[in-house]
C-alpha cells in the first residue's frame, strides 16, 4: 500500500507520499528451520538483504520535489518462535510466539528533479 502524511518540522510541515513500492531483490544466504521439541519451531535467518523501489514526493511551504527512491537493506538478522499445537478438533495450529529482528545497514538512493 501507498504511504502518504506529513511531519512537523521547524518551521513548517512537510507532507509526502511513497507509492509504487517494489520488492526487487530478496536474500537469506543462510537460514534454518529447527523443532522445538514438544512446543514448536524455531526459525533463524542471517545476513539477509533485500531492494525495494518506489516513488516519491514531498512538499513544504517552500519547496516540493518527486522522483524515485531504491532503498537497500543489509545485514538482516530475524529469529522467530512459533508455538504448535491441536484444537478440540484435532486440528493443528500454529501461532507467533517471539519474533526479534536487526538490520545493520540501510543505504537510500534518491533521484529527483532537484
Amino acid at each position: 500500500p501507498d504511504l502518504n502524511g506529513y511531519e512537523k518540522f521547524g518551521l513548517g510541515n512537510v507532507k509526502y507520499n511513497i507509492s509504487g513500492i517494489h520488492v526487487t531483490d530478496v536474500e537469506f544466504p543462510s537460514a534454518s528451520i529447527s523443532l522445538i521439541p514438544g512446543s514448536g519451531i524455531k526459525m533463524v535467518i542471517g545476513n539477509a538483504s533485500l531492494s525495494i523501489d518506489m516513488n516519491w514526493n514531498i512538499k513544504t511551504w517552500m519547496f516540493k520535489d518527486s522522483g524515485r527512491s531504491t532503498v537497500y537493506i543489509s545485514k538482516v538478522f530475524a529469529t522467530a518462535i512459533f508455538s504448535t499445537a491441536l484444537d478440540n478438533t484435532g486440528h493443528a495450529s500454529i501461532s507467533l510466539t517471539s519474533c526479534r529482528t536487526t538490520s545493520g545497514d540501510i543505504d537510500i538512493k534518491l533521484n529527483g528533479k532537484s
